[in-house]
């Protein structure tokens, strides 16, 4: 593989991290553009690949084009990138830009639209991806490679998945994150060291999450088996169901979606 990343941010290095990590391609192999000086130089410290400051120049002699700008910048970028992305498949991970704005702003009909999320950076990652008519074979391949090796991948048909996984997947982490601070700061209130609940809190987490994965039991019959009558875990489940965990959880979730829908009409209308 030959692959051009555009917007070297924290998302584009978990890819770079996973390429080079899973040996689908060498350093030699990849070229990444950051703005900052100080960033390109980090990335070719820490992973031996070659940095530019020209997004064009990052793309030019690639296979596959990464697109990891901001949402906002997209409509700035893809112009600078239509030149040189004739035979060339364009991947990107910018929430809630469409294809069509992809594709129209690119002059590119062979566009990969992904939603990774953060968790790659230690190959745990999530990717949920689309890609238009245009994508050959070949393209389709190696699209599906590249996700493989940041964690698990999984292609739908039809884009309008794209925004419900950002609300779900993409900003999931940020979800876990905030509950995980909670649960600490709750074990700090009750009198135990720092230390010792973010560990209990983060081991309980990853272990919860893999009995979840390996027994493919629903979460409410994983819930059950923890909860006795009368018991500790019944008594908080009561305050949280009581606090309105479960709805806020949801309209956060249709706020992430919602605001998702609209960095995509933000997108079409630049």
């Amino acid at each position: 593989m030959r692959i051009g990343i555009v917007g070297a941010g924290t998302m584009a290095e978990a890819i770079i991290k996973g390429l080079l990590g899973k040996k689908l391609c060498g350093p030699e192999e990849l070229v990444a553009s950051a703005p900052r000086e100080e960033r390109r130089a980090f990335l070719q410290y820490e992973y031996g690949i070659r940095t530019v400051r020209d997004n064009a120049e990052a793309a030019s002699g690639a296979s596959t084009v990464i697109l990891g700008v901001k949402p906002q910048t997209v409509s700035t970028v893809l112009p600078e990138l239509r030149a040189v992305l004739t035979g060339k498949a364009l991947v990107s991970i910018a929430a809630g830009i469409t294809m069509a704005t992809l594709e129209h702003g690119s002059g590119n009909q062979a566009v990969v639209r992904a939603m990774p999320n953060t968790p790659c950076l230690v190959g745990e990652g999530m990717t949920v991806w689309v890609a238009s008519p245009a994508v050959q074979e070949n393209q389709i391949a190696e699209a599906q490679a590249i996700f493989a090796a940041l964690g698990r991948q999984m292609q739908v048909s039809n884009e309008s998945f794209l925004n419900m996984a950002t609300s779900i997947s993409g900003c999931g982490p940020a979800y876990l994150f905030l509950l995980m601070e909670a649960m600490t700061d709750a074990g700090v209130q009750i009198g135990l060291p720092r230390y010792m609940a973010e560990e209990l809190v983060t081991q309980t987490v990853l272990g919860a999450a893999r009995l979840a994965q390996e027994t493919n039991r629903h979460p409410a019959a994983l819930k059950n088996a923890v909860t006795s009558p009368g018991g500790t875990a019944a008594q908080a489940l009561y305050h949280l169901e009581k606090g309105g965990l479960r709805s806020t959880m949801a309209e956060a979730v249709l706020a992430a979606y919602h605001r998702a829908q609209t960095l995509g009409k933000e997108g079409e209308t630049h």
